[in-house]
């Protein structure tokens, strides 16, 4: 990079050995977020959290009503009721995600 300052000619050398850049993925933002309690996440990007630590949707099938289970093959499952009319996900439910996880070690 050449640097001109006042009629007087820098030549500036830059090298650079090794530079790191962290660049989060959507998976690690996503956890960020929901480790944050944000009144507005949605239960898609809860399904998505939960199926980045190996959990699975499951339904009982047309008598479950909104209930869904996420089921773990090393941990507890995880059920709640889908939020509805709207999508965000209620505050309780956040708290009981976020200890689950929490004491399966996911944080």
């Amino acid at each position: 990079m050449k640097i001109f300052l006042q009629g007087f000619r820098f030549v500036l050398y830059l090298r650079i050995i090794e530079l790191k850049l962290y660049v989060m993925s959507k998976s690690e933002k996503l956890i960020e977020r929901f480790k944050n309690m944000p009144t507005d996440f949605t239960f898609d990007e809860m399904v998505k959290l939960l199926s980045f630590f190996g959990y699975e949707m499951e339904t009982k099938g047309k008598t479950s009503g909104s209930r869904v289970e996420f089921h773990h093959d090393e941990y507890q499952a995880i059920m709640f009721h889908k939020p509805h009319p709207s999508n965000i996900i209620k505050g309780y439910v956040m708290k009981l995600v976020f200890s689950q996880l929490k004491d399966n070690g996911c944080f």
